[in-house]
């Protein structure tokens, strides 16, 4: 038995486009307006993050979600760690991680991203100065803390990407706009503090609201390797 199309539904080529616009209409913002995303808006979209994939649905995440006074305690705690060193990672990181392509992918984006804040390769302070800064969360008025729970390790981790991503994409197609920022995991034991969690392993912290359209930092692109250098298809 056929079913007879929906008058007005969407064609199968309507529906990729759509899915195209969401996935390369996301980018990183590190410039925010202080106006906070409506408290509905913030339930609709880390409910439909909820529906990411997991290993056997396990869903081994915990998400802590920082606004208004608590943001700004959090803000204050990471810039007083940040200055005096006190990091704390949970998840390794290392600069020797990164093969020599991945490198060069990254000194790409570096001299975009700082051309565009006028910052000159070599003015290493200003560079700190601005790192500093980005622990305020470029402005936006909420950051989100992704935990790894479980005994925290890489394939239970590999679940919590899942879910990061799925959350970018609904806060794009929510219409609000993010960034998430590893250096925000580098304090790991600060935001356990001030937020009161007790448990899991923090991977990554995202900032999120309302971009501000005027700031030249937010017109950087970034380039993407092409479809053969990082995909091959087996006959």
């Amino acid at each position: 038995m056929t079913t007879p199309n929906t008058p007005n539904a969407p064609t199968p080529t309507e529906l990729s486009g759509c899915a195209e616009k969401l996935i390369r209409g996301r980018h990183a913002t590190r410039a925010f307006r202080p106006d906070p995303v409506p408290a509905d808006t913030l339930r609709a979209i880390f409910s439909l993050a909820g529906a990411a994939p997991s290993n056997s649905n396990a869903q081994p995440w915990q998400v802590e979600v920082a606004s208004g006074a608590t943001r700004e305690r959090l803000a204050a705690a990471l810039q007083a760690a940040h200055a005096e060193r006190r990091t704390s990672v949970d998840l390794p990181y290392s600069e020797d991680m990164y093969a020599q392509v991945h490198q060069a992918r990254r000194a790409a984006f570096g001299a975009e991203l700082y051309g565009a804040l006028g910052i000159a390769p070599d003015d290493h302070a200003a560079r700190a100065a601005y790192d500093a800064e980005s622990l305020r969360f470029y402005g936006a008025p909420h950051a989100a803390f992704l935990f790894v729970t479980g005994d925290g390790g890489t394939r239970l981790a590999a679940d919590v990407g899942a879910y990061m991503q799925t959350l970018l994409l609904a806060m794009t197609a929510y219409g609000v706009d993010s960034c998430p920022q590893g250096l925000l995991s580098f304090y790991a034991d600060t935001v356990r503090a001030e937020l009161g969690v007790t448990g899991g392993k923090l991977l990554v912290g995202i900032s999120f609201g309302f971009a501000d359209e005027t700031a030249p930092v937010n017109r950087v692109t970034t380039a993407r390797a092409a479809l053969d250098a990082t995909t091959a298809f087996h006959d």
